[in-house]
C-alpha cells in the first residue's frame, strides 16, 4: 500500500479535450447485460448531460465474451472505451481506471443500472463546481425510493451500523454502486486505499472522512437486481476483515491523512481568538472526561465499601488517570504508536498528582467543616473537585504533555 499523497506518476495528463466526466462500469462476465447497459447510459448522457463525457468499461478478468461486447461498443460509440485487467476485483478495476483518467470528475455505476440515472447530474454537480470532494448515492437517505427484499435491507442497514460503531463513519450508505470523486482528489486519496474488492468503497469513504474531505450524499431511486451474483456471505466476511485491517491502519497513525487534508485545503476553519484545533480537542476531551468521571465514581463507590475515603479516592483516581492519559493521547491529541508513551504517562501522573491534591484537599476540607458527612455529600464534593481538576488537566495536557500535538 502506497502512503504517498502525491498524484500517481502514471496519471494521464489533463488535455484541453479531456472529458469533464468519466463514468466507469466495472464488469466481470457480463456479456448479456453489458450491451444494453452501456447503450442506455450512453443515450442518457448524450440527451441530458451538458458536459463532455466518457464511458469506460473496466473488464476485470472476464472469461466469457464480455471483452468482445466491450470492443464492439467502443467501436460503435465514440465516447466509449474499454480497459481489460488481468486480475479480478471491482476495487482494483476502479482504482486503475480512476488513477489513469484525465477527466475532472470520475464516477462509477453497476452494470445492472439499479440506480435511476436521473440522480447522475445531482451526484456530480457539486464535484464539477469544486464544492465537494466525493459524492455517493444513498438508498438510506431521506427521500430515497428503494425496491428490494427485506433480507438485503436488513444486511445493508446492519452493515452501516457496524461502520458507525467501529469506524465512526457518518455517511449513510457505503455499498450503493453509484459514486463519484474529483480527479485531483482521487490521485491523492486512492494510493492509500488497499482493498481491491467490494470493501474498496468503504475504505475510500472512511479515509476521506478522516482526512476532512467533503462527501455529498444524493438520495436515489433504486430497484434491486434479482439476478445479482454477489456472494453475501463471502462479501460480509471480507468486509469484516477489511474493517479490522482499517482499524489497525488508522490506529498506527501511518496514513498521511493530515497531509492530504492540508493539500486539499480541508483543514478546520480558524476561529478568531481560538487556537487551531482547540474546539475539536475540547469536544473529544470532554467525552473522554465524562467516561473517566463515571468510571472514577463507580470505582470509588466500590472501593469505599472496603477502605476509607482517602485510599478509595487515591486508587480510583490513579487507575482512571492512567486510562485517561492513554485515551486522550490517542483520541484527543492524535498521538499514535509507542514512541514517547512512557514519558507521556509519567507526565500524566504528575498531572494526576495535581488532581489528587485538589480532590484529597476537598475531602480534608469537608471533614474539617462537617463531622461524618453523608456519602451523597461526599460524592458531590468530589464531583465539583473533579470538574476543577479536569479543567486543569486539559490545560496541562495541551500546553505541556502533548504540546507538540496541540495544533493537530
Amino acid at each position: 500500500m502506497s502512503l504517498s499523497t502525491q498524484p500517481s506518476p502514471d496519471a494521464a495528463a489533463t488535455h484541453s479535450d479531456a472529458p469533464v466526466l468519466d463514468v466507469v462500469v466495472p464488469v466481470y462476465n457480463e456479456e448479456i447485460d453489458l450491451g444494453p447497459c452501456v447503450q442506455r447510459l450512453h443515450a442518457y448522457l448524450r440527451a441530458y448531460f451538458p458536459y463532455r463525457f466518457r464511458i469506460t468499461i473496466a473488464d476485470n478478468a472476464s472469461t466469457d465474451s464480455t471483452a468482445n461486447v466491450a470492443q464492439w461498443l467502443a467501436a460503435e460509440l465514440p465516447e466509449v472505451r474499454w480497459v481489460h485487467l488481468a486480475e479480478k476485483g471491482r476495487g482494483r478495476a476502479l482504482k486503475y481506471v480512476w488513477t489513469h483518467s484525465d477527466a475532472a470528475v470520475l464516477a462509477y455505476m453497476d452494470v445492472d443500472l439499479s440506480t435511476d440515472l436521473g440522480a447522475l447530474l445531482p451526484l456530480v454537480a457539486p464535484l464539477i463546481s469544486g464544492h465537494s470532494d466525493l459524492a455517493i448515492g444513498s438508498r438510506l437517505a431521506h427521500g430515497s425510493r428503494v425496491v428490494r427484499g427485506a433480507k438485503r435491507e436488513f444486511i445493508s442497514r446492519s452493515y452501516n451500523l457496524i461502520l458507525r460503531g467501529t469506524l465512526a463513519a457518518r455517511f449513510s450508505d457505503a455499498q450503493c454502486g453509484f459514486k463519484a470523486i474529483r480527479g485531483d482528489v482521487a490521485q491523492r486519496l486512492l494510493p492509500m486505499v488497499e482493498d481491491t474488492g467490494w470493501f474498496f468503497d468503504t475504505e475510500m469513504l472512511v479515509l476521506a472522512e478522516r482526512a476532512g474531505l467533503r462527501i455529498h450524499e444524493v438520495p436515489v431511486d433504486w430497484v434491486d437486481d434479482p439476478d445479482s451474483r454477489v456472494d453475501i456471505v463471502s462479501t460480509a466476511v471480507a468486509d469484516l476483515k477489511g474493517i479490522a485491517r482499517l482499524l489497525r491502519a488508522l490506529g498506527s497513525g501511518k496514513l498521511p491523512l493530515a497531509t492530504l487534508r492540508e493539500q486539499l485545503g480541508r483543514n478546520p476553519l480558524p476561529v478568531e481568538g481560538v487556537p487551531t484545533g482547540l474546539t475539536g480537542q475540547l469536544i473529544r476531551f470532554a467525552a473522554v472526561g465524562v467516561a473517566s468521571t463515571l468510571a472514577y465514581l463507580l470505582l470509588y463507590a466500590v472501593l469505599r465499601t472496603m477502605a476509607g475515603p482517602q485510599w478509595a479516592n487515591f486508587i480510583a483516581l490513579l487507575v482512571t488517570a492512567i486510562a485517561n492519559t492513554a485515551v486522550n493521547r490517542r483520541l484527543t491529541f492524535g498521538v499514535r504508536g509507542n514512541e514517547g508513551a512512557w514519558r507521556h504517562q509519567a507526565q500524566g501522573l504528575i498531572v494526576f498528582g495535581i488532581g489528587l491534591l485538589l480532590t484529597s484537599g476537598s475531602l480534608a476540607l469537608l471533614d474539617a467543616v462537617a463531622q461524618s458527612p453523608s456519602k451523597p455529600v461526599e460524592l458531590f464534593v468530589l464531583v465539583m473537585a473533579n470538574l476543577l481538576a479536569t479543567a486543569v488537566r486539559f490545560l496541562m495536557l495541551r500546553i505541556w504533555v502533548f504540546r507538540a500535538r496541540a495544533r493537530a
